[in-house]
């Protein structure tokens, strides 16, 4: 060790040169005189649209793919309405044909028996 004696002003004197060396040598690198740098930022650019070109492109594939899953949910709603409705309309007429042959047999009954007592009427006679 040498024979000096380091007070604290030397200290901070040491430790300002240090930070003024590190200062001077960080402005050296500035990266706007650095071709490198340049070219690294226009990489990452160029790296960054692509990945926002991607990306758009998938959220659009699945805006694309939800819209033909709501159309095919909308159809099949739909064909389904339609077969409620065809089945509606099966059963009304099925209901109809059922009471319009009710009302035949009501009607051939009282032919029937209009008929035996119009034929008791003509044995009295």
């Amino acid at each position: 060790m040498s024979g000096r004696k380091i007070d604290f002003a030397d200290r901070l004197e040491t430790a300002a040169k240090a930070k003024q060396a590190l200062l001077e040598k960080a402005r050296a690198k500035d990266p706007a005189n650095d071709p490198e740098f340049a070219k690294r930022q226009a990489e990452r650019a160029a790296i960054a649209a692509a990945r926002e070109a991607r990306e758009a492109e998938r959220q659009a594939a699945r805006q694309a793919e939800r819209a033909r899953e709501a159309a095919e949910r909308e159809a099949l709603k739909a064909a389904q309405a339609q077969a409620l409705r065809d089945e509606a309309a099966a059963r009304e007429a099925e209901r109809l044909e059922r009471l319009a042959r009710e009302a035949a047999n009501v009607i051939e009954g009282k032919a029937a028996r209009d008929a035996r007592y119009a034929a008791r009427k003509a044995r009295k006679k």
